[in-house]
């Protein structure tokens, strides 16, 4: 845990490093949804490492299962990204990993932080929790992980040569890791209106959901990668741009809006969009 650009995924990757060269399986789950190391950022990717190898930033990249969020930010989805973490690392636990790193966002402050990380650590049951503050703002979670779970809570003050990235910096890094992302020999489908989760309401306009980011589920609630949505005016409909071409039956609506480049073009509200509660 810690706030934004406080060094944890460098922590972690470098755990997993030397798991690996002890000779312990383990894994990365990736729960930072807007700055993805493992996966597509608006997911949360699990990355095994079970017979050693590499351990870097790029070889970590492709993902060995991914759970959908839909979003780049945490707030109003603490839902699916505590239960898509739990996903992540039950499979990890499956696969018979001794050392799973859970990296998580920078999102600590407030209420909303405390919650997503009090629920995160109920559904994980951490053995550790490593925190890295720069002040007194990881009190509360820190707390809560002393007073509410098992485990070992550590806290680290975080390095001054640690620095935060501008704005700028972090939303390039995204744009890159989506537009690698798609650049992996994307193909078009056509989409029909019915496969959508939420459902479309009746007489829907499809052109509201062009650039919309969705997450490709395989019926059996593994997500199989993301896609954008692309709506044709001249024949009205719509097409899926990915680089997931098989093994898709259901599209999960996610809230942001962008190119194939990554660029982002807005986020979306589905209950105005929908004009529902």
């Amino acid at each position: 845990m810690g706030g934004i650009d406080t060094g944890k995924t460098t922590f972690g990757l470098e755990l997993v490093r030397r798991a690996v060269a002890a000779g312990l399986p383990a894994a990365l789950v990736d729960a930072d949804i807007g700055q993805s190391t493992v996966g597509p950022p608006t997911t949360i990717g699990l990355k095994l490492c079970l017979d050693g190898g590499e351990v870097t930033r790029t070889s970590m990249r492709a993902a060995d299962a991914l759970a959908f969020v839909g979003s780049i930010t945490p707030p109003g989805y603490l839902l699916p990204l505590v239960s898509g973490t739990a996903k992540m690392v039950g499979e990890a636990r499956t696969a018979g990993c001794r050392l799973i790193v859970v990296d998580s966002t920078g999102y600590v402050s407030g209420i909303g932080g405390q919650l997503l990380k009090f629920y995160k650590a109920d559904a994980v049951q951490p053995d550790v929790v490593v925190g890295f503050r720069r002040g007194g703002e990881l009190e509360p979670v820190l707390g809560h992980a002393q007073r509410f779970t098992s485990a070992d809570v550590m806290e680290l003050e975080v390095p001054p040569e640690v620095m935060p990235r501008p704005a700028d910096d972090r939303t390039t890094y995204r744009e890159r890791q989506f537009a690698a992302y798609f650049a992996s020999g994307s193909s078009r489908w056509k989409i029909k209106p019915s496969v959508f989760m939420p459902a479309l309401p009746p007489e829907f306009d499809l052109a509201l959901l062009d650039g919309l980011v969705v997450g490709l589920d395989n019926g059996g609630g593994s997500c199989r990668g993301i896609g954008v949505l692309e709506y044709g005016e001249s024949a009205d409909i719509l097409r899926m741009v990915s680089p997931v071409t098989s093994g898709v039956k259901g599209l999960r609506l996610g809230s942001i809006k962008i190119d194939i480049m990554g660029r982002l073009r807005g986020p979306v509200n589905l209950r105005q969009l929908f004009r529902t509660e």
